[in-house]
């Protein structure tokens, strides 16, 4: 009896503890359950939200990648154009040739090339960073557009540049046309006069001691002007066929020179021509030693320069100095080829020194280059004698020097391309032809302008 209630016992407390534990486990097991269900829950509704983001993610992020591209690609091509307004703007400064801005221009090419250098290396190293894309981009078509619009103004300046040129051109051939046509007048005059003293038909002939005026003085100017252009183109041929080096020569004469055109050297040896023959001018007779005829004093003195002016200007030079061999003129004409034309040039030209030997003899050459040079101290004595005849006040010469800034007043330019800067304000490279003043009147002077 004893026995089966303990066994009844056990076997209840076996029973109960089986119950507890069961329930333990099951409890426990509906933790793990529940635990693993939250975590599953945690993993999966991370995937869910990472789904829905990511796309818009990757779209934000290729849309700057293009922004930071385009920024990228603006700004070359704003490059590109700068390089290209640099370099048109220094073939600009090479004719007519400016150094500060040939300076300037280059000094801009260089930063350029080294900004698309910059690009260069950004873009290979993937260095494309920009905080603000789209304001660089604005900024780099803004400067672009500006670029263009230089090339614009460039053109325009070289056009404008050739059409000034080809006008100066269509003005030369025109004078030329001219002096051509008077020239031919002149032989047919000859052909047709009786006689080689015929005197001139031209209204010039209708000068008047009592009634001289600034005109009747430039006038003769103009054809002082002409004839000693016409000697130097003379000059220069016979150089040329010498074999000179004119560029040298032209430097002799006016030193650092940079010319706006390589023809423009001719406006040296008329430059030398001019100082030559000029020299003096002020001074009665241009102080003549040797001279035969007495020059006389105040009233006396115009009446007689205005008597030896109507005694030459019909004539030719060489004639009149055939007809007088020890006149003033004559003398006149020795002294100023002495000076004038150097005997290394003269042998250098014709391969002796001959003429020179004549002319120091006071017998003059019968050459085509003595002539020529005769025509241009005819004119240079006749707008001498000219001067003095003026009354109350004689006219005079006047030059500038060199360096001196442009006015219009006192100056006329021989070259029109110094003007075409802007920037900066022409000065006198050398003096051309002299200028005068009659009384009150200036007649300018022709300088050379850089």
């Amino acid at each position: 009896m004893d026995s089966f209630k303990h066994s009844a016992n056990k076997s209840k407390l076996g029973r109960t503890f089986t119950k507890v534990l069961n329930r333990a486990t099951t409890g426990v097991d509906k933790f793990q359950k529940t635990k693993s269900k939250m975590w599953e829950k945690v993993k999966h509704d991370k995937p869910i939200a990472d789904e829905t983001q990511q796309p818009i993610f990757e779209e934000d992020e290729k849309l700057q990648e293009q922004a930071l591209m385009d920024a990228f690609i603006a700004k070359l091509f704003a490059t590109i154009s700068s390089i290209k307004a640099a370099y048109s703007q220094l073939q600009l400064y090479q004719f007519p040739y400016d150094a500060d801005g040939i300076q300037s221009a280059d000094q801009t090419l260089v930063s350029e090339l080294k900004s698309l250098s910059e690009l260069k290396q950004s873009y290979l190293k993937k260095h494309l960073d920009d905080p603000s894309p789209e304001t660089t981009q604005l900024l780099a078509e803004i400067q672009e557009h500006k670029c263009s619009l230089k090339m614009y103004e460039i053109s325009k300046k070289k056009l404008d540049n050739q059409k000034k040129l080809k006008e100066s051109e269509i003005v030369f051939l025109k004078e030329k046309l001219e002096e051509t046509r008077r020239e031919n007048k002149l032989i047919e005059k000859r052909l047709n006069s009786s006689g080689a003293l015929s005197s001139m038909t031209s209204s010039r002939e209708t000068l008047k001691f009592s009634s001289l005026t600034p005109t009747d003085f430039v006038s003769y100017v103009k054809q002082t002007t002409k004839s000693i252009r016409s000697f130097v183109r003379f000059m220069i041929s016979e150089m040329e066929s010498a074999n000179w080096d004119l560029n040298e020569a032209a430097n002799s004469i006016q030193s650092d020179v940079v010319y706006w055109d390589a023809t423009h050297i001719c406006y040296a040896f008329e430059s030398f021509v001019c100082k030559g023959m000029f020299d003096g001018f002020n001074i009665p007779g241009f102080q003549i030693p040797d001279g035969s005829e007495p020059i006389p004093e105040n009233e006396t003195r115009r009446r007689f320069f205005f008597d030896k002016l109507m005694e030459l200007k019909s004539l030719k030079a060489r004639e009149y100095i055939t007809w007088k061999p020890t006149s003033l003129f004559a003398e006149f004409c020795r002294c100023k080829y002495l000076k004038l034309i150097h005997p290394k040039m003269e042998s250098s030209l014709f391969g002796n020194l001959s003429q020179r030997n004549l002319v120091n003899a006071r017998k003059f050459p019968e050459t085509v280059f003595f002539d020529s040079f005769l025509e241009v101290a005819k004119r240079v004595w006749l707008l001498h004698c000219l001067a003095f005849s003026f009354s109350p006040e004689e006219a005079t010469v006047f030059q500038v020097t060199k360096g001196g800034r442009f006015s219009e007043v006192f100056m006329e330019s021989v070259n029109d391309e110094a003007f075409l800067s802007p920037e900066s304000s022409p000065h006198v490279a050398f003096m051309v032809v002299p200028g005068f003043m009659v009384g009150k009147t200036v007649i300018q002077c022709q300088v050379y302008l850089v």
